[in-house]
């Protein structure tokens, strides 16, 4: 593992304890303006009737970010372009920092902040199809036809609320920050930056994923490590005992063979071992191997019984083997439940503009994005989830434009009502 993404893990997991020890904001904030106040409020109707409008200027929008090849940590033209974007619409305080995020805001009265976020990097595999494909992507009926499309609808949704909202004349009680984050991919970075920046004043953050068919306001802790071992390197002729493999086979099997996956269920516990390397040729005994270790539950407390477990192990069969192993972390994104979480406000307002919106809305704990990073922070977070188009990572990528349409409308009623 490179020495930057260590840090970065270190860095993630900084942010994480320190924001865990925070008084939360957005249990000190007011009670939201209600859904049917917002809804009648001539101008909330003037935002939502301007993000109809825009239909077809947000889909042309769409069509020009996701041409833009934005691999995880390379997204800086994008960051420029969605930048500039917010400069147009009216956004104020607009700037790119060193994530790169690109962050826009409408001010408010009270000094706390609602926080809209959406993901700025795409797969480098998205990137390789983008340079393959020979052409812009191109809209066609209600689609957006082309790599790079389909995540950044959710950027585009964003800056067609944000537009609408500046067209109304909305002025709301709390600052609504606008942010495109980098790095999503590559370990939740400009999350990390952002919920560093806003984590004391934010009443809450909402990940825009998709249209709000699904609303998620817990998060699964997801820890991957690399476990390396070490052993005495050697020819075949001269090989035998001890060989890194061996250590490497016994510890991957009593690893796999922990009892938390079974033991919890109930908090969607997972280990799972899914990349095995070591040696380049048949006649020579490797110096070193290692393998991929990916754990996932609901509760912290079982994430740490689980590494505490792998611990004993390797350490048991350095003692039978005398092969040596190093954990190190590759990407920690934090996880955990905030109480009260599915009575609050933000749950129950952004449950409500689902069904206003037509939408059949499922709730779940055990969302996986840039949430995370907040919800591991102790702070309130959503993440709206739900159609957003299909064949993600594909030559043949799309996005949806009405469900585009519907995430940015439920952006402007979240700001109308949780805003203030």
């Amino acid at each position: 593992m490179s020495t930057r993404m260590s840090r970065l893990a270190g860095g993630l997991l900084a942010v994480w304890i320190q924001g865990a020890a925070l008084e939360p904001a957005w249990a000190q904030a007011p009670q939201p303006r209600p859904l049917g106040a917002a809804v009648a409020d001539p101008a909330v109707r003037k935002a939502i009737a301007f993000v109809d409008a825009s239909r077809d200027a947000t889909a042309r929008q769409l069509a020009s970010l996701g041409a833009i090849v934005s691999p995880s940590g390379k997204e800086h033209e994008r960051a420029r372009a969605v930048a500039e974007r917010m400069r147009s619409i009216g956004l104020q305080r607009v700037a790119v920092d060193d994530a790169p995020n690109a962050i826009g805001i409408i001010p408010g009265r009270s000094g706390r902040a609602l926080v809209f976020v959406s993901t700025l990097d795409d797969l480098a595999t998205v990137a390789e199809h983008q340079q393959a494909a020979g052409r812009p992507p191109r809209v066609e009926g209600d689609k957006v036809l082309g790599p790079g499309t389909n995540t950044s609808a959710t950027t585009v949704a964003m800056l067609a609320a944000a537009e609408a909202l500046v067209s109304a004349g909305v002025k709301p009680e709390h600052d609504l920050v606008f942010a495109a984050v980098a790095q999503e991919e590559t370990g939740l970075v400009g999350m990390s930056k952002l919920y560093a920046d806003y984590r004391d004043r934010a009443i809450g953050f909402v990940d825009i994923l998709g249209d709000g068919r699904s609303i998620s306001y817990g998060a699964i802790g997801i820890h991957w490590w690399k476990v390396i071992g070490h052993g005495p390197a050697g020819h075949s002729l001269g090989g035998g005992l001890p060989n890194v493999n061996q250590g490497i086979g016994r510890a991957v099997d009593r690893i796999l063979a922990l009892p938390q996956p079974e033991q919890r269920k109930d908090a969607r516990t997972v280990i799972n071992i899914s990349i095995l390397e070591s040696g380049a040729v048949f006649n020579h005994k490797p110096e070193t191997g290692w393998f991929s270790l990916d754990i996932r539950s609901l509760e912290s407390a079982v994430l740490d019984g689980i590494e505490a477990d792998v611990r004993r192990i390797l350490e048991q069969v350095t003692k039978e083997t005398t092969i040596t192993f190093t954990m190190e972390p590759f990407q920690m994104t934090p996880g955990g439940q905030i109480p009260g979480a599915r009575d609050s406000a933000l749950v129950r307002t952004a449950e409500a503009i689902s069904k206003h919106l037509g939408l059949e809305v499922t709730l779940g704990n055990s969302g996986s994005s840039n949430m995370n990073v907040a919800i591991g922070g102790g702070s309130l977070a959503i993440g709206l989830g739900g159609n957003r188009g299909g064949e993600r990572g594909t030559p043949a990528e799309w996005a949806d434009i009405p469900a585009m349409l519907r995430s940015a409308k439920h952006v402007v009623l979240l700001a109308a009502t949780i805003g203030g």
